[in-house]
């Protein structure tokens, strides 16, 4: 913090002089920047020269001023590359017609057709295989569907190359594509589909079942649903492969998408809130840039193989992993799930070089048993959240000097870090540069009010260093909160208006977080009704409103508790009974069963005479949260959803110690 650093911002003319090269008369070229270490007091200097297409070269020093900087090379490194991309961002928002991460993909295919793009279950496609078949995809959507610029698409696919074009040629169209999670089904799926305002759904057979399920309720809202097959035999969904087979290849004109911009929408993704069903978070065209900026952030580059096993219809799998690799130009190696006994099996028959990640998942690699070859590999970089700094130390120990970059990041928010260091237990860096492009802050929170602490002026106050917060990103131009596609309630909620001063604006992460003297940024917790578990967030309410549909069920409080071993917080629900019921384990988990994905099904459920409340009526759930499931230190009855058994089952001192013991896999 006492060392101090000079930046000389020096004006470049035509020729430059190291590279020979010459910049065009109109228009301004790429800034330059060039560190270098001086060696007696080790100050770092950082030379920024913006080339501008003049006659004859000259370098004319224009101002030079000192920034604090912390004295370390990666700081250095990074903040040189984040300037670099932050003005690439910045010449792609004021290009007309639009430069989007799919003229990239074009241009990538122009550059080397044949490359390797993705490599699927032994079959390989070339950049320029994916292109044609996105074409076709194009072509045959147009004649069929009618679709045109701006309709909303909704794919309900599984990680496999067709995802990849499908979503290719809809964008060569014009159209947003919305990305539903396959695990949803019945009323979330039904939900998920309508708030994108979506009138074609893209499916396959893998996902027919859940799709005939909604099936009565899109037909009367006029959805048109396309299957990836040849045939059939179900009315109302109309196959599509032999459409695309016979379509043409040919590329689709640019014209198709002539009014597309920077700040339209490209994509919905689906993220669990506050409250609620799943919303939809709006990701236009610059979003997606920046998210595929991350692997150019990490030192990804158009040499490295890309391993995907998250899936593409979250923001890390498609925005960093997919979107990410056609920023970089690499190829991928795409999975349709994570499997822990054949991952670094794929990694050496691949040669993959970085891989993605989320903490559960490397607790599963560690969790394999030892063998000899486990750092013979070529993984040199992992991208990902959701690392325990247990599970961080045992996995660089077993596997080898592996660079992790472990991020935090919301999909539809405006702040995000990127641990660039390697710091155990880290998931980013403050420094300078990155907050004054992204102002953002930490404030004192009231856990148990669940609000942002204020004082006598109603302003928020900030966290001291050391302590943990909420963290708010202030909303402006440069880095704006777009919302939530036709929820503007919840929109409206992740604004925090009056923080720092009168009539200001903060998107509200709803995380807690913690900056440390050495300004490296660690996650806390979760706030509000949402917990993650298994890689993904699950609404309480959502999940409420399921077990209340059970018959003995009069009221449910769902939260999540931590169990020893485990990343995130799994399911729990304190429920009361209506009046003259016992609680019927069958039909509970029949509800749970049909209606909840897997990893938001509450595994243990406590019941109570009656449910605490707050003075405005909130449900309680601290307490409950800290009490967890132990038996032995509660005395309300609590039940254990059995999936062999199929129902829920008295949660015993047996099955408590089973679980605490990893006997049971949770």
């Amino acid at each position: 913090e006492t060392k101090q650093a000079t930046f000389t911002l020096l004006l470049l003319r035509k020729t430059h002089p190291i590279t020979n090269t010459t910049t065009p008369d109109k228009g301004s070229a790429p800034l330059i920047l060039l560190p270098s270490t001086e060696g007696g007091d080790k100050k770092a200097t950082l030379q920024l020269r913006i080339t501008k297409g003049l006659n004859a070269y000259q370098v004319f020093p224009v101002v030079s001023f000192l920034l604090r900087c912390v004295p370390q090379q990666a700081d250095c490194v990074y903040i040189v590359r984040s300037l670099g991309l932050g003005l690439r961002l910045l010449k792609y928002r004021r290009r007309k017609p639009i430069y989007s991460v799919l003229d990239c993909f074009l241009d990538a295919v122009k550059r080397h057709p044949a490359k390797t793009f993705l490599h699927f279950e032994g079959r390989e496609y070339s950049y320029e295989d994916v292109d044609r078949q996105s074409n076709k995809v194009g072509r045959a959507l147009q004649a069929e569907a009618r679709l045109k610029e701006g309709d909303t698409v909704a794919l309900f696919l599984p990680n496999e190359p067709c995802f990849v074009w499908t979503w290719l040629g809809l964008a060569k169209l014009g159209c947003p594509a919305a990305l539903l999670n396959f695990n949803i089904r019945s009323k979330s799926l039904l939900h998920c589909f309508s708030c994108c305002g979506a009138k074609v759904l893209i499916t396959c057979t893998e996902q027919q079942d859940a799709v005939e399920e909604i099936l009565p309720t899109l037909r009367e809202q006029g959805i048109s649903v396309y299957l990836l097959s040849d045939k059939c035999g179900v009315q109302g969904i109309n196959p599509l492969s032999d459409r695309i087979s016979k379509a043409s290849d040919e590329p689709l004109p640019r014209d198709l998408r002539a009014n597309i911009h920077i700040r339209s929408t490209a994509l919905y993704i689906y993220t669990s809130g506050t409250t609620g069903l799943p919303k939809a978070a709006v990701v236009t065209h610059e979003r997606v840039w920046a998210a595929s900026f991350l692997q150019a952030a990490s030192g990804v580059t158009s040499e490295d193989v890309f391993y995907i096993n998250l899936p593409l219809y979250h923001s890390a799998g498609f925005l960093i992993g997919l979107c990410g690799s056609i920023e970089r130009g690499n190829t991928v190696i795409l999975r349709r799930k994570f499997s822990a006994s054949q991952f670094w099996d794929d990694c050496r028959k691949h040669n993959v070089t970085v891989m993605q990640y989320i903490g559960e998942t490397l607790r599963y690699l560690c969790n394999m048993p030892k063998k000899e070859n486990e750092k013979n590999h070529k993984v040199r970089i992992a991208i990902g959240n959701g690392l325990r700094t247990d599970v961080w130390t045992e996995f660089l120990n077993r596997f080898g000097d592996i660079k992790i970059r472990e991020l935090y990041a919301a999909t539809e928010g405006n702040i995000g870090f990127i641990n660039y260091t390697s710091k155990i237990g880290a998931v980013g860096r403050v420094n300078f540069v990155h907050r004054f492009l992204f102002p953002y802050t930490l404030i004192k929170f009231d856990i148990e009010k669940e609000e942002p602490v204020r004082n006598s002026q109603g302003l928020c106050i900030e966290a001291a260093t050391g302590e943990t917060g909420l963290l708010v990103g202030k909303i402006t131009h440069r880095s704006p909160f777009v919302g939530y596609a036709g929820n503007k309630q919840q929109t409206e909620k992740k604004r925090l208006s009056d923080v720092l001063e009168k009539g200001d604006l903060y998107f509200n992460t709803g995380d807690l977080l913690r900056f440390d003297k050495d300004n490296f940024v660690y996650f806390q917790d979760r706030v509000g009704d949402t917990f993650r578990w298994k890689g993904e967030n699950v609404a309480t309410s959502e999940v409420a409103d399921i077990l209340t549909m059970a018959h003995c069920i009069l009221e449910a409080n769902v939260y999540g508790v931590k169990v020893d071993g485990h990343e995130g917080r799994i399911g729990m629900a304190a429920v009361t009974l209506k009046e003259g019921q016992d609680f019927d384990c069958s039909d509970t988990y029949s509800y749970v069963v049909k209606y909840l994905p897997a990893y938001a099904r509450p595994r243990f459920i406590r019941v109570q005479p009656c449910l605490e409340m707050t003075g405005t009526f909130k449900m309680k759930k601290v307490k409950l949260v800290e009490e967890g499931f132990n038996p032995s230190l509660i005395t309300d009855p609590l039940y254990f959803l059995d999936l062999e058994k199929k129902k829920y089952v008295l949660l015993t001192e047996d099955i408590y110690k089973a679980i605490t013991l990893k006997e049971i896999k949770l």
